[in-house]
C-alpha cells in the first residue's frame, strides 16, 4: 500500500514538474517561433514577385523584413468585398496575422481575405494568398497579379506533405516560373484561372495563355493546385469590384 502511494505521488509530482518545464519552454520560445513564422510568411509573399525572389537569396532576415515594409501595404477584406479594420478581439486587423489555414476551415462567406499590395520601382501587383488540398495534405501559396487583374506576375507555392520528386515539385522554380505571364481569363473574357495540364513536356503552342505544363506522376497534386487557384482567386472578385478602378471581369463560376 505504501509502495503504491509512493508511486502515485511521485508520478503526480513528476507530471507537474514536467508540465511546468514544458510551459516555461513554450513561453520562452514562443516569441522566437512567432518571429520565424512572420519572416517565412513575408518571404513567401515577396517570393511571388520574380524580381524580389531573386534578391531574397542574398538577404539577411532583417533586410527581408525591411524590404517587405518598404514595398508591401496590406488590407483585409471580407467575402462581400468590405474592408475589415477590426479583429475578433476588438484590436486592429493585421493582414499578416490572418491564419489562412484556420480560415479555410470556415465557410467561404465567413473567411477573412488578406490582400498584399506590392509597389516598387514603378511596378505594382496584387498578391493574394491561396489555400487548398494536395494529394496528402494542405497546399498553399501566394499569387501576384498585375494591375490589369488578368495577368499573373508570379507565384510562390508550398506544401505540407506532397511526395518528394513528384507533387513536392510545386515548390521548385521550374514549376513556379511556368505561371509567369499567364492569363486568368480566356479569350471570351471569362475567369478560368490557370490550369496545370496532365502529363509533362506539353508543347507551348498546345498550352495557350491559360494553361501550364504538368508534373509527371503528380496529377492529383496538380488538380489540387488547379482547384486552389480557381476557387481562392474568385473569392476576391467583390473586393476588386469595390476597391480597384475598373474592377475585374465577371467570373463564370459565381
Amino acid at each position: 500500500m505504501q509502495s503504491n502511494r509512493y508511486i502515485i505521488i511521485f508520478s503526480l509530482v513528476l507530471t507537474a514538474v514536467l508540465g511546468g518545464l514544458l510551459s516555461g519552454v513554450s513561453q520562452v520560445l514562443g516569441p522566437t517561433q512567432k518571429k520565424a513564422q512572420d519572416l517565412d510568411t513575408k518571404k513567401q509573399i515577396l517570393g511571388a514577385i520574380p524580381s524580389e525572389k531573386e534578391a531574397l537569396a542574398d538577404m539577411e532576415p532583417e533586410q527581408i523584413l525591411a524590404r517587405y515594409a518598404e514595398v508591401i501595404n496590406s488590407v483585409v477584406t471580407d467575402y462581400q468585398g468590405n474592408l475589415v479594420d477590426t479583429n475578433e478581439k476588438g484590436g486592429p486587423m493585421v493582414a499578416e496575422e490572418v491564419n489562412v489555414e484556420k480560415n479555410y476551415k470556415k465557410s467561404v462567406e465567413d473567411r477573412m481575405y488578406p490582400v498584399f499590395k506590392y509597389s516598387a520601382n514603378g511596378e505594382e501587383a496584387y498578391i493574394l494568398p491561396v489555400f487548398g488540398a494536395g494529394l496528402w495534405d494542405a497546399i498553399w501559396g501566394f499569387v501576384a497579379i498585375n494591375p490589369d487583374l488578368k495577368t499573373v506576375r508570379g507565384v510562390s507555392f508550398d506544401h505540407k506533405g506532397e511526395t518528394p520528386g513528384l507533387g513536392a515539385r510545386i515548390t521548385s522554380d521550374e514549376i513556379q516560373e511556368r505561371y509567369q505571364k499567364k492569363s486568368l481569363y480566356d479569350a471570351n473574357g471569362e475567369f478560368v484561372a490557370i490550369t496545370m495540364v496532365k502529363g509533362e513536356k506539353t508543347p507551348e503552342d498546345r498550352l495557350g495563355p491559360t494553361r501550364v505544363d504538368g508534373m509527371a506522376g503528380a496529377t492529383l497534386t496538380a488538380n489540387g493546385v488547379n482547384d486552389m487557384l480557381l476557387n481562392y482567386i474568385s473569392y476576391y472578385q467583390k473586393y476588386f469590384d469595390k476597391h480597384v478602378k475598373g474592377g475585374a471581369m465577371s467570373l463564370n463560376n459565381q
